[in-house]
Parts: C-alpha cells; sequence; structure tokens
C-alpha cells in the first residue's frame, strides 16, 4: 500500500478546509485536501463574507478576485425586506420609503477595516477561487477521496484513505497534524469522542433549492439579501445569489406530518417559487435541492493531540449573523500560522496550545450572538443607533464587533486585555490593546496608499511611530538572534510609512516612541513603551515567550 507524506492533513474540502490549504501555503507549508464528494458544491450555501474574512483574502492576495466574483450590491441594497410574494413586495417603493431595516453595518466597517466586499458572495463562488489559488501555491486537493481511519502517535498522525482507485483503492498517508474540517457530522470529531454542547436542532428541517429565473421584471434594478416570504401557499425565505437569475429560496417540512426532503420533487419546487414569486407562468429550473437544518452546536475541545477542530466541526451556527462560515474561516487563518511556526522550528509545539484558547471562546460567542439574533431578527438587521439600546438589554453585540472587534487572551498575547471596550462601537474595541486585531490606517508607502494590515505579511511585524529608530534596530537583532523573521516599519512624519492624517499614535495607544508587536494574523501580540536601555534583549524575551520558546539560547540568542 502506498504512503504519502505531507506536513497537514485536512479533511473535508469545504471552503474551510480550502482556506486552511491556502493559508497553510501562504505561509510556506504544504498540505492535502480530502474530500469524499466528487467535486466542489455548486450549490451556494452560506452567502455573507464579513470584513475579517476578507481581511484574510487581502493578506493570501485574494480580495480582488473574491471581489470580482462577488454580487455588486452597493446601491440599492434593502438589505432584509418581507411580503406575501416577491411581485407584492414592490421593490421601488421599498426603497423610495427608505430601507425598513438600515444597515450600518459596512459603511461602519469601512472605516475600520479595508476588508468590505461590494456585496455579497456565494459560498460556491469563494470556492472557485480558493481551490486553484490553494493548488496553484502548493496544497493538493483530491476529490472522491475519503479518510477511512487515523491514528497519531508523539510524532504524528498515520490515516488511511480511501482512493475509490483500482486496484484496492486505500493509501496510507503520514502526516504531522491534522485538521478535521468535516463539517456538523465530523468523523473526525466522533472518532476522537469529543462531544458537543449547545441547542441542538433549532426549528423545522429545511431544502434548500438553488434555482434559476428572471426575476428582474420584479426586482426593477433594486437588490436584497433575502426576502421572508409570507403567502401561505409557499411560506420560505428568497435568498439572493446572482440577483438577476440565480436565487435560492428556503422551504420548510414537517417529517411529524409525513412530509420529507423527497417530497420536493422538481415540479413541487417549481410550484413552491412561483407561489413565491407571485408568478403562475414563471419559468422556472431547479438546478439542485439541498436538504438542512438549523442546529447550535460547539465542541468541549478544539485539540486532541496533533488533531485540530475547525469550521463546523468544531461550531455549527444558525445562519443568521453570517456568523458560521465567518467563524470557521477565522479558525483556519489563526491555525495556520502557529502550524506553519512550529513546523518550521521557529516555535515551540506549546504555541499550539494557544489556538483552542483563543478560537473556543470566539466561537462560543458567535454560536452565543446567533440565538439571541434568533429572538428578535430586527436587532441584527438593525443596527443603527436607534435600536442599540434594545440591543444591550437583549444581550446583543453590534455585529461589527462579533465579526472584528473579538480579543484573545492566552499565552501567545502578552498581558492581553480581553475585556471588550464596547458592544456596541467595533472602532472602540481596535484601539492597539494586545490581543486585539491591529487597527487599520489608510498610510502611504513609496507613494502608495495601503492599510496598516497590509503591513503585516507572513511574520511578525514591529510598528512604531516616529521617534521608534531603536524599536526598528531591535526588531532586527532580535530576529537574528533567535533566528526568526520580524519585520519593523515606522509610522509618522519623516518615517518610511507615511501617516498623512497623524492618526496612528492615537489608534494604536501610543507615544511616538511606542511599539505594537503584531501577530502573522494581525492580532497585538504585545504593547511597549519607549524602549528601554536593553530594547533588543526585552524584545528578544517577549517573542521567545510569543513563540513557546523554553530559552532563546539553545536557539543561539541570549537570555
Amino acid at each position: 500500500m502506498p504512503e504519502t507524506r505531507i506536513p497537514v492533513l485536512i479533511a473535508g474540502g469545504g471552503t474551510v478546509g480550502l482556506a486552511t490549504a491556502l493559508f497553510l501555503a501562504h505561509h510556506g507549508v504544504a498540505s492535502l485536501v480530502v474530500e469524499r464528494q466528487p467535486g466542489p458544491s455548486v450549490h451556494p450555501r452560506a452567502t455573507g463574507l464579513g470584513p475579517r474574512t476578507v481581511e484574510f483574502l487581502r493578506q493570501a492576495g485574494l480580495d480582488e478576485a473574491v471581489d470580482a466574483v462577488a454580487i455588486d450590491m452597493s446601491a440599492g441594497n434593502l438589505g432584509k425586506i418581507s411580503a406575501g410574494t416577491l411581485a407584492e413586495a414592490d421593490l421601488p417603493a421599498v426603497a423610495a420609503a427608505g430601507p425598513a431595516h438600515p444597515q450600518l453595518g459596512p459603511r461602519l466597517t469601512g472605516r475600520v477595516s479595508p476588508g468590505v466586499l461590494r456585496g455579497t458572495c456565494p459560498q460556491n463562488r469563494l470556492d472557485a477561487v480558493l481551490l486553484p489559488a490553494a493548488r496553484e501555491r502548493g496544497a493538493t486537493v483530491r476529490y472522491a477521496t475519503r479518510l477511512v481511519s487515523f491514528e497519531q502517535d508523539d510524532d504524528g498522525i498515520t490515516a488511511l484513505l480511501d482512493t475509490g482507485d483500482a486496484p484496492g483503492g486505500r493509501e496510507t498517508v503520514r502526516a504531522d497534524y491534522l485538521v478535521a474540517a468535516d463539517g456538523v457530522r465530523s468523523g473526525v470529531r466522533d472518532a476522537l469522542g469529543i462531544a458537543t454542547s449547545g441547542p441542538g436542532e433549532l426549528g423545522s428541517p429545511m431544502v434548500n433549492i438553488l434555482f434559476r429565473a428572471d426575476l428582474t421584471a420584479y426586482t426593477h434594478g433594486h437588490s436584497f439579501v433575502t426576502c421572508d416570504i409570507t403567502h401561505p401557499d409557499a411560506p420560505g425565505l428568497l435568498v439572493t445569489v446572482d440577483g438577476e437569475k440565480e436565487w435560492i429560496f428556503h422551504a420548510a417540512y414537517a417529517p411529524g406530518a409525513g412530509r420529507g426532503a423527497d417530497d420536493f420533487t422538481p415540479a413541487r419546487c417549481r410550484a413552491l417559487i412561483r407561489a413565491a414569486i407571485g408568478a403562475p407562468d414563471l419559468e422556472v429550473e431547479v438546478v439542485s435541492t439541498l436538504p438542512w437544518r438549523p442546529r447550535g452546536l460547539l465542541a468541549d475541545r478544539f485539540r486532541a493531540g496533533r488533531v485540530f477542530l475547525a469550521g463546523d466541526a468544531a461550531h455549527t451556527n444558525p445562519p443568521l449573523g453570517a456568523f458560521g462560515l465567518n467563524t470557521g474561516i477565522a479558525d483556519a487563518h489563526n491555525l495556520a500560522w502557529k502550524l506553519a511556526a512550529v513546523l518550521r522550528g521557529d516555535a515551540g509545539p506549546a504555541l499550539l496550545d494557544s489556538y483552542p484558547a483563543e478560537r473556543r471562546p470566539v466561537a462560543a460567542l458567535a454560536l452565543e450572538q446567533s440565538l439571541r439574533r434568533l429572538a428578535d431578527p430586527r436587532l441584527h438587521w438593525d443596527q443603527s443607533p436607534r435600536t442599540a439600546a434594545a440591543r444591550a438589554a437583549a444581550g446583543v453585540v453590534n455585529a461589527p464587533v462579533v465579526h472584528l472587534g473579538y480579543r484573545y487572551d492566552s499565552d501567545a498575547v502578552i498581558d492581553p486585555q480581553p475585556d471588550l471596550p464596547s458592544h456596541e462601537d467595533v472602532a472602540r474595541t481596535l484601539d492597539g490593546a494586545p490581543g486585539s486585531r491591529l487597527p487599520h490606517l489608510w498610510v502611504e508607502r513609496h507613494g502608495r496608499r495601503i492599510s496598516t494590515l497590509d503591513l503585516v505579511e507572513s511574520r511578525f511585524t514591529l510598528l512604531t511611530g516616529a521617534d521608534g529608530d531603536r524599536w526598528i534596530r531591535a526588531a532586527r537583532e532580535a530576529g537574528e538572534r533567535l533566528g526568526v523573521a520580524v519585520a519593523a516599519h515606522r509610522i509618522g512624519p519623516g518615517a518610511e510609512v507615511a501617516d498623512p492624517e497623524r492618526d496612528w499614535p492615537r489608534l494604536a495607544g501610543l507615544d511616538a516612541a511606542g511599539a505594537l508587536l503584531v501577530r502573522p494574523d494581525q492580532f497585538v501580540a504585545w504593547r511597549a513603551g519607549a524602549p528601554s536601555e536593553d530594547p533588543a534583549g526585552e524584545l528578544e524575551r517577549v517573542l521567545a515567550r510569543l513563540l513557546a520558546r523554553e530559552s532563546p539560547a539553545e536557539h543561539g540568542g541570549t537570555a
């Protein structure tokens, strides 16, 4: 039986599995993705990409490619609407009256993030960008390949794959680590005996119907994210895919009344869609159907030895809030740089303990917030200041804060400050505190306008003010002593990176001689004031601690 050796084996080739492979490749680590389905899914599931996800794509150089396949909803987006049928919705009248649920999220995040798409991006379109990009950068993705079993020891993972190829159709893979991105019914999670908590199944089972129909006669040039259809013959949710001819309709069914997913034949689906649109003669092509059920689950553990859970294998959210897929992609981004650092020898294995320490609380917050929104969806769709008091009373954290404002509290942060300054204003949570995402500021470098987040590529990066020359030298010396690549940039008047508005010290919580040490995932790992007498030694000790290195001396440095 042939044996393949690979640094990281990824079980599951959905969006989170592909994102894991892409981010690993960005850090120079090869991976093998195995997916039991015969090819990429053509059926859109999630459609909303949050600003933090777009920041990840920007760091990987894919934000423009994803924006190119996103649906342009920059003008006339009515957000969530409700009507008996789409024909009765009268979108021009709704637009003239003003959106019932004003969404200030994109406008807010545009001030604090460079990661804002022009509209929605259905999951299958995102996958169509991730898959070739991951392969081009060195990842191997195999479809029609199933992870049969695995064992782990002190040195790695031995996995048995069913490839379906003759003769035998079996292959052994030896990997350093295994990432389980194999979905809500994760076989890897079950094999490890990891339990889940949470409410479990929520509401009625649903069928996701992907269909094609020209609805421009009903939209009149306007767009919406979802339309709640209340017609008694076809209650459900109409979701924009391309805004013109491709749509999704979510319909519920009642197993207790003898209904099942098999009842949704193409003929029945066409009848439901025509009733929902209010167009008895509408030409409808049913592309595919996908049974599903809203769930709320959280794995008790995100790590077992050399195995890590990510995405739906670790946490499953009801769809309201768009927190599920985006949280899963954030898992992949967090884990990739840590695996890369350990595999390169830059970090000790204990760095990987920070993955569950950081990601499980974030996933728990996302799940809690999804569930709170189910009780009153208005508190999600209307993000305006007028509903702030109602959100606070219901324990609802404003969506931009959930997507961007979460903080990490682990050994991979020095003196973390996990408490959020605000549950309402995302700008206040991004203040340069250790454990928070680096503040975004438009700056100029080599005559080009970039974000401060663009200064962080695939290494630890020290950012200092105009008077931070000693920190710049210290970063170079500390990196050389530890054998770790550390980038360093000055920001301010006369510096390499110009700050036209002179906002950097205020946003970062620094004076002109202070510094932020930023991790490869753009989170602040340490905030320092003016340099001490030995800034290189101080920074060396900080880096060694962050990277779980027992002693700088053992890597040629000084303690």
